[in-house]
């Protein structure tokens, strides 16, 4: 189909508001604009309760009475991380808008308002260079179809070749998000014609079988329906981060805490000692020590401030960035067929990936291609196909394919293995030449032929162009339609039947027939549907048959096809005619319409004699199921929120993997009211078609569950709501819920119960969901559940849930790119999330984790020192260290090494990752990096601090030089403390790195070495010499570390600091080994992954032909509201393999002898929903 594009006639149209506003017709999906990006951008970064902690930092600085440092080393710093995080976040969106450019409108709009009196509201698609003064098609077609992406499509019929314009007016309801619904009137010369949903196209519709038509465009810009159903951009954090603002509170706890301490010290030694030191320490005039306490409180707070480093912010950014691009370089994750790599769309959410709990999806087009090919087939109580499913296993893809050339017409692109039907064909069966007859002729199927030879189907559904084409390759060509006829090529001879009604497809019908005359003058009625509804209607003489049948379908079923019975019945001419009188009467009735056709449906349907069965498959992406497994094995939940019908969604549940028939139980929530959707979610029995009814017991599953569900303790900061907790859970149980029953299950008063019910079962698919109904899941579980949740689609329909969610990812796939415009990751295919959680996400969280504790560690160990430091200098506020070490230890001491480690460090590769998906749970719970660890973090430095200050002071103490010079001073001091602190960091460091590379080797001795550099230099004669005041440790580092007592005292302070560390993480490893433990000890690598074969099950029959999610395109295709066009003559030679002069089909075979047996009993309720047409969702 062409592409898509709205023709916008007016930007500012006359509304009648209280305000007198009116709207435009732009669409806005960037974060920020001109205007609001400093201001925005500043206040999300000083969110960061860091950020406005130092921005405070600053403005005490430049108060000389408490400041021991210059202002400018927090102003560079803290101007330097808001710079930098800003141009990123510029960066993103003008990256993020540059992309939805090519998608808006890039026509000037026209500034009248025309509309047809019987034309449609909305227009989109290419139109001509210049705007003819008629409007109309670019050729009389049969159809011209709309297929929408979402949940519509509508179709309308051409008109006339010159039609002129009229100015018209359209009254319609308010912009909303319904989707299913829509009142209007279109009032043009004193007349009204009725606007209903059928005559309304969404934004993003595809344009068939036509290349251009002019509408109305009722709703632009923000007001349209897409965008109504967008949720809001937000500004996502991860899980850390939020985590990181409670510790830096408690960081300033501390902080306070300690400076307090300080401050009550100096007024203590100021006010009993402090007199004693004014001759080496002069005071002002008037300042007591109460005053004297208060400044060193300042003072302090300066001098710790440490404790929250702001090249911490500069160091996340950068991981993060890095393992951005890790994800973009995978070739692992690059789609060559389309040519599409991975693409990390944000840098702040990498680490998130790492602890993903639940994965919301969308089916088509994310599990599946969409591709339907016919597989398999039962006719006349014989299967075929067996060929491509058994022999292909044994002997691989080699297995020869039908040869096509007898028929001109078949589709190349088609194969098929079994070359036994091809026989049955050329021996002229009846029964297989019915079977594809029927194929050919009940359909709504449109066939486009603009070069000779060469057909292209328009389907309502895939299925449907999938049925028609096998039919198509073996022999029985659909070629054209009229309202009143069906012309198809049978082995060679064109032939022309006489459409005289359709009994169209609907939700509750699951079938649809049409009746037709052969040119034989023979009446007869085809029938395809769900071979429960078409089993009923049978002849009592089809017994046996159904029997055979039916095992075929229950084969089918059970791997995963998608099946389909096919039955016939010849009419008596009389009847028919009293029959179409009756259907007339009943068709142009105007109350209870419905309900009559049903009547005279289920009458004609009747006593049908059965042909077969189809089996069809739709093709899951490649590695689908093994996917989900790994991710379940992973402890990962995913649950499916579809648009699609709910055998189709059960179907792709079990080709998935995700419904298996060793399932203690499957439980359907169907009902249409409130009162039972409780009952049915409670304890109630719950029925579905293809499963025996089972009762929804959750006593059973969960042994213990109350009415009222357990809930975690409120918490105590702010309004946030309880959180449901994880429970038990006796067996496994899948849970099938369909839209109607979820909308009264996401009601207040109910939500908690789904919402436990859903989680004590292993499998969730939602179906029959619309696009806000998928963002209400996620936000229920985000609001109740303690869990960090992901949300991957390929469709407009998907923008909601992907925003909704924590973690957003979009599929590049045929839907175009709203999905991926508004996602956080994207990719290709559905089994690149694998990697992208298992691999990236886990490897970004475990090097974020690993960061922030040795970032914690080494700057409370270097801050902490200072703290012991104030008991020994009168509480003075003075720095233990070189002001120089004290500016460089963070930006080149120290800075590269964690660097190095949070790039590049694996616990095991990426194979043994895949290989032990369990290493993947410690993410989700937490266990890295907590507010225990953080705890513990805080102890380890305390710890390292006080044996980095109190073993270098006991040993310098009273302690002089080889040369008997004393050595006991503050400079040396300050040097040694600062010598000790660098090794052990260091050491810790390594201690830390599992993975060690020539950039991490680079950077930790390379840091050591520059650190030996710069402190040589500084302390020389010649930086003294040129700037004295900067540098007055001259001749320090000479004189002090050329002692063996000194590089005694370092050794010693080293092992005193990281002995209780191996000795701790050794015992641990021998008593309570962790996951991480075990896989890294394995001795041999792990076996290759198993070659996974399709897992055959025994099941009961799961119908999933996916007509289409609305009534079908029957009244259309019968009415003449399109012209019609005679099929192309064909010229090409085509030799007949023969077929019977009569049309004569039956469904009988020799040796089937009528019975009396009973049908199979019809079940009571039927599901009735919200319909919505066919397409991805």
């Amino acid at each position: 189909p062409p592409w898509v594009q709205a023709l916008i006639p007016n930007t500012r149209r006359r509304r009648e508001r209280s305000n007198g506003d009116a709207d435009t017709n732009a669409i806005k999906t960037s974060k920020y604009n001109t205007f609001n990006f400093l201001p925005l951008n500043l206040f999300e970064q000083f969110q960061r309760i860091a950020n406005a902690y130092f921005l405070i930092l600053l403005l005490l600085q430049v108060i000389p009475a408490i400041s021991s440092l210059s202002w400018f080393t927090t102003v560079v710093p803290l101007v330097l991380v808001l710079s930098v995080t800003a141009a990123k976040d510029a960066t993103d969106d003008i990256v993020s808008m540059k992309r939805t450019l090519p998608l808006g409108l890039t026509h000037p709009p026209y500034h009248y308002i025309w509309a047809l009196p019987t034309l449609l509201t909305s227009v989109f698609g290419p139109f001509p260079p210049s705007l003819p003064l008629y409007l109309g098609l670019t050729h009389p077609p049969y159809l011209c179809i709309w297929a929408l992406p979402t949940l519509l499509t509508s179709v309308f019929g051409p008109y006339p070749p010159s039609l002129p314009l009229y100015l018209g007016e359209v009254s319609c309801e308010p912009p909303n998000n319904r989707l299913d619904r829509f009142t209007g009137t279109l009032t043009n010369a004193g007349q009204k014609y009725s606007l209903d949903n059928d005559k309304i196209l969404l934004r993003g519709c595809t344009l068939r079988n036509t290349e251009w038509c002019f509408g109305l465009v009722l709703f632009g810009g923000p007001e349209t329906k897409l965008m109504q159903n967008c949720g809001k951009t937000t500004f996502k954090r991860t899980s850390i981060d939020r985590l990181m603002n409670v510790l830096v509170l408690c960081i300033f706890g501390f902080l306070a805490f300690m400076c307090t301490i300080l401050a009550i010290g100096n007024r203590i030694w100021e006010q009993l000692w402090g007199s004693e030191f004014t001759a080496f320490l002069p005071r002002q005039g008037g300042v007591d020590a109460p005053f004297s306490g208060f400044l060193t409180f300042w003072s302090y707070v300066i001098i710790l401030n440490t404790v929250v480093p702001i090249s911490l912010y500069v160091s996340v950014e950068v991981i993060r960035l890095g393992n951005s691009f890790y994800i973009d370089w995978d070739r692992k994750m690059y789609h060559a067929h389309s040519d599409t790599p991975a693409k990390a769309r944000t840098t702040t959410l990498n680490e998130e990936l790492g602890q993903i709990k639940y994965v919301f999806s969308d089916k088509t087009g994310t599990l599946t291609q969409n591709i339907m090919t016919f597989n398999k087939c039962s006719i006349n109580g014989k299967s075929y196909g067996e060929v491509q499913m058994v022999h292909r296993k044994s002997y691989g893809d080699n297995t020869e394919t039908v040869d096509w050339s007898f028929n001109p017409l078949a589709d190349h692109h088609f194969s098929f293995h079994d070359h036994s039907l091809v026989e049955a064909l050329k021996l002229e069966s009846p029964e297989v030449q019915s079977f594809f007859r029927l194929l050919a002729l009940c359909h709504t199927v449109m066939a486009e032929e603009k070069i000779e030879g060469e057909l292209l189907y328009q389907a309502q559904s895939p299925d449907e162009g999938a049925l028609v084409t096998a039919a198509r390759n073996f022999g029985f060509v659909f070629r054209s339609r009229t309202p009143e006829s069906v012309t198809i090529v049978e082995m060679g001879e064109q032939h022309s039947y006489e459409l005289l009604a359709i009994l169209d497809f609907n939700n509750v019908r699951k079938r649809m027939s049409v009746i037709v005359r052969s040119p034989e003058g023979k009446l007869c009625l085809y029938c395809k549907g769900a071979d429960t509804m078409v089993y009923e209607r049978l002849h009592q003489s089809c017994t046996k048959l159904m029997d055979v049948t039916t095992e075929h379908l229950n084969e089918f079923a059970g791997e995963g096809l998608r099946t389909l019975a096919l039955a016939y019945k010849d009419l008596d001419e009389e009847y028919f005619s009293s029959w179409k009188q009756r259907h007339h009467e009943a068709s142009t009735a105007l109350e209870d319409r419905e309900d009559k056709l049903d009547v005279l449906y289920e009458e004609i349907e009747k006593d049908l004699m059965l042909l077969g069965a189809t089996a069809i498959e739709d093709k899951l992406q490649d590695g689908v199921p093994q996917t989900i497994e790994q991710l379940a094995k992973a402890d990962i939940k995913i649950w499916v929120l579809t648009g699609d019908k709910q055998e189709t969604a059960e179907n792709i549940g079990y080709s998935c993997n995700m419904l298996r028939e060793e399932m203690n139980d499957i439980f359907i929530v169907s009902a249409n009211n409130s009162d039972d959707v409780r009952q049915e979610l409670r304890s109630e029995g719950v029925t579905s078609e293809p499963h025996n009814p089972a009762r929804l017991n959750t006593n059973t599953i969960c042994p213990g569950f109350k009415e009222a569900a357990n809930f975690m303790p409120e918490r105590t900061l702010g309004n946030k709501p309880k959180v449901v907790r994880d429970e038990e859970v006796n067996g496994d149980y899948g849970l099938v819920i369909n839209g109607h029953s979820l909308a009264y299950a996401l009601e207040r008063s109910m939500e908690l119960l789904f919402l436990r019910t859903a989680c004590l079962c292993k499998t969730v698919i939602c179906c029959r969901v619309t696009p806000l109904q998928k963002a209400q899941v996620v936000e229920l579980v985000k609001k109740y559940k303690q869990a960090v949740t992901l949300a991957i689609g390929d469709g407009a329909n998907d923008v909601s849930m992907i925003k909704a969610a924590h973690i957003g990812v979009g599929i590049s796939g045929q839907e175009g790119m709203q999905a991926v415009l508004s996602s956080d990751y994207s990719f290709a295919q559905f089994r690149f999330l694998e990697r992208l959680l298992l691999v990236h996400g886990r490897w970004s969280y475990l090097r974020m984790c690993k960061f922030l504790r040795y970032f914690f560690y080494k700057n409370f160990t270097f801050t902490f020192v200072h703290f012991w430091y104030g008991f020994f200098c009168g509480f003075s506020a003075q720095t233990v260290y070189d002001e120089w070490f004290i500016t460089l230890y963070n930006l080149v001491y120290t800075a590269l090494p964690v660097l190095g480690m949070s790039l590049f460090d694996q616990d095991v590769n990426d194979m043994w990752s895949f290989q032990h998906p369990q290493l993947y749970v410690p993410g989700q719970m937490n266990q890295y990096f907590s507010k225990t660890a953080f705890f513990k973090c805080a102890l380890h430095s305390i710890y390292s601090s006080v044996v980095l200050f109190f073993i270098p002071y006991a040993a310098m103490y009273d302690t002089v030089r080889d040369d008997g010079q004393d050595i006991a001073d503050y400079q040396s001091f300050a040097l040694l403390a600062q010598t000790c602190l660098v090794i052990t960091v260091c050491i810790q460091l390594c201690l830390d790195m599992s993975y060690w590379t020539a950039v991490n080797h680079f950077f930790v001795w390379g840091s050591l070495v520059m650190f030996f550099t710069v402190t040589f230099t500084m302390y020389s004669n010649g930086t003294y010499l040129i700037i004295p005041a900067s540098f007055p440790f001259i001749g320090t580092a000479r004189n002090s570390l050329n002692q063996p007592n000194v590089w005694l005292t370092i050794l010693l302070t080293s092992i005193l600091c990281v002995l209780p560390v191996v000795a701790y993480r050794f015992l641990l490893i021998q008593l309570r080994p962790t996951i991480n433990d075990k896989v890294r000890q394995a001795k041999a690598a792990p076996p290759p992954l198993a070659h996974r074969v399709r897992i055959r099950h025994t099941s009961t029959r799961r119908s999933g032909y996916a007509f289409s999610h609305a009534a079908g395109y029957g009244d259309l295709v019968t009415s003449n509201r399109f012209l019609r066009r005679p099929a192309v003559t064909l010229t090409t030679a085509f030799t007949p393999l023969g077929r019977t002069t009569g049309f004569s089909p039956t469904g009988r075979s020799a040796g089937y002898s009528p019975t009396g047996n009973a049908l199979n009993s019809r079940p009571q309720d039927v599901e009735v929903t919200s319909l919505q047409m066919y397409h991805r969702m």
